[in-house]
């Protein structure tokens, strides 16, 4: 597997995947000015063993909440991409269905629709009350236990070289995971997938969906997801070194509306969470209407989609009728001056 991430035909696809959306951005342009070369000496590094990881380019960024993101360099996120692209479709296989986040096909809209087809399944089509717990990993990029991880990945991974490289990306971070590198999606999926077999076959709770770090149980009876609580308390502390978010419990019917991935889920349907619409309504404008747009058809929200519309129109016809003062030139006045008209004398 190691000699098929570094080959040269995997670096190039690495690249070709891992600039869409980023050519316009100034070091990705730098790099692919020296491509070839850049490829080629990341190949003779890594088939030598001389390759190692760099620094991070710390930032942050509202998403809507204030998050720390760290990026690599262009050549440390080429290789994240090249490992990325051969070691994920194996550990896909082995992930339970209900794990939503960075898998292809997945996301946060297809969760939100499996909440419903989980709900109408458990209450038997509605004529039974459901109890959902939903709980928050606290600071889970940030606790992440290195060697915990890398003993999950070594038991899937009898690759020695792949394993060097693998713990050259975790190590070189520290405390947990960084948020920007790809391998740290696919990495957060791993470490979690032992909470996801837990509550699965451990728990057996059929009405699980997990998103990242967020996640859900549903059933009939609130004693029993009480129980299951504690008991998630205890295997995460132990198991992972981790702890439920003591703020971020939440356990409630499901008719009393679930607030999870930015909507509020009923038995019968959706809206947008309160804050959500207030962002969304403040940041809207004609280049990303379209996406906002999107977000509405996975709710109920056709007020909403009108108020925006309206919203748009009036800043285009502001735009399409408003007159601009002319440009005012140093030294020079632009107020217009009135001089006295004469009367035309008129002959005989």
């Amino acid at each position: 597997m190691f000699e098929k991430i570094i080959s040269l035909e995997n670096l190039f696809d690495a690249w070709t995947e891992f600039k869409r959306e980023k050519a316009n951005k100034k070091d990705v342009a730098e790099f692919e000015i020296n491509l070839e070369d850049h490829i080629f000496k990341l190949h003779e590094d890594l088939k030598n063993d001389d390759y190692k990881h760099g620094g991070y380019f710390s930032f942050y960024v509202q998403d809507p909440k204030r998050r720390h993101i760290h990026k690599a360099s262009v050549r440390d996120r080429l290789m994240h991409h090249a490992i990325h692209r051969i070691i994920e479709p194996t550990w896909n296989k082995l992930f339970i269905f209900d794990s939503w986040s960075s898998r292809k096909t997945k996301g946060t809209h297809a969760a939100v629709k499996r909440l419903q087809d989980v709900g109408l399944r458990l209450s038997q089509n509605h004529t039974r009350t459901l109890w959902v717990l939903k709980l928050d990993v606290r600071k889970f990029f940030d606790s992440v236990d290195h060697e915990i991880l890398l003993d999950i990945l070594q038991k899937r991974t009898p690759d020695e070289r792949l394993m060097l490289l693998i713990r050259g990306i975790i190590e070189s971070f520290s405390p947990g995971l960084p948020l920007g590198n790809l391998t740290s999606q696919l990495f957060s999926n791993v470490y979690l997938d032992k909470l996801d077999q837990f509550v699965k076959h451990e728990l057996k709770i059929s009405g699980y969906i997990r998103y990242a770090d967020d996640f859900i149980l549903i059933h009939p009876s609130k004693e029993v997801l009480i129980d299951c609580l504690e008991k998630i308390k205890v295997f995460l502390r132990v198991q992972l070194h981790l702890d439920v978010h003591p703020k971020k419990i939440v356990l409630k019917t499901y008719t009393g509306g679930i607030d999870y991935l930015g909507y509020v889920c009923f038995p019968h349907h959706r809206v947008l969470r309160t804050k959500t619409k207030r962002r969304m309504f403040k940041r809207t404008n004609e280049k990303n209407f379209t996406s906002y747009n999107g977000i509405l058809l996975h709710c109920r929200s056709q007020k909403l989609q009108a108020k925006l519309s309206e919203k748009i129109k009036g800043k285009v016809d502001k735009k399409i009728f408003q007159t601009k003062s002319p440009p005012r030139v140093s030294g020079v006045s632009t107020r217009r001056t009135s001089f006295p008209v004469r009367p035309i004398k008129q002959t005989p």
